[in-house]
């Protein structure tokens, strides 16, 4: 597994967490990247977190909004971009006074109007369909066949056999030229699947292959459906 698989790991993402993987940075190495100056950051990372914020900003994109706040300090004002909120009663009941606790007032937090990127956070679900409505089909959030092979794997929740058998014969005689020398797209296909029948239960009680299960599984394979002799000289 490579680092970047971890994090498909998040069903939900920070703004900046996901403005990071679309530019292809990992965000553990960029993690105070909204302290850097603006000019010092990574230039695809400020383009796409504006992406983000501003389809945030403007309903386009789902997020769960949050602002930084804090408690007021005895002579804190708020500066700008800044707002007090008042009468945030942290102990409605006298009773509820934790032991020690002594003169209970109502308190003012200040907190930032504008949202904080790095506390807000979006559905990587609806991240990756609001991509998808800005051409963007590949990368991080679009990982390839060849990244990504839960599906080939037994122990997966969905795991089918004759479709894994269907994807791995297809992915090897097509990536390995010499499974094809002398043969037909079709035939190697079938020499493959009977070579690896057992693998993928499609053997018989006797232990020989499942000719016509490997027969079908050979026909979804084939991309080669003309036919015909060999291509490669044997």
């Amino acid at each position: 597994m490579d680092e970047f698989d971890y994090w498909r790991l998040c069903d939900e993402l920070s703004v900046v967490q996901g403005a990071l993987l679309i530019a292809g940075l990992h965000p553990t190495d960029h993690h105070y990247v909204m302290e850097w100056e603006e000019h010092k950051r990574p230039d695809n990372f400020s383009a796409a977190l504006a992406a983000l914020t501003h389809a945030i900003l403007g309903g386009r994109l789902p997020a769960t909004i949050r602002r930084s706040a804090w408690e007021r300090g005895w002579d804190e004002e708020p500066e700008k971009g800044e707002t007090l909120t008042r009468k945030i009663q942290l102990f409605p009941d006298e009773d509820e006074f934790p032991e020690g606790a002594y003169n209970p007032i109502h308190r003012g937090i200040i907190y930032r109007a504008e949202p904080d990127w790095n506390l807000t956070t979006v559905l990587v679900e609806d991240l990756r369909e609001w991509l998808r409505g800005r051409g963007f089909t590949s990368g991080f959030f679009f990982p390839q066949a060849g990244e990504t092979l839960d599906f080939l794997d037994q122990s997966y929740a969905y795991y089918s056999p004759k479709l894994a058998a269907a994807i791995s014969a297809w992915r090897a005689v097509s990536e390995e030229q010499e499974l094809r020398k002398g043969k037909t797209v079709k035939q190697a296909l079938l020499k493959w699947l009977r070579k690896n029948a057992d693998k993928f239960g499609l053997t018989k009680d006797d232990g020989n292959p499942n000719e016509q299960g490997i027969e079908e599984i050979a026909k979804i394979s084939n991309w080669d459906t003309k036919g015909g002799a060999p291509k490669t000289p044997g």
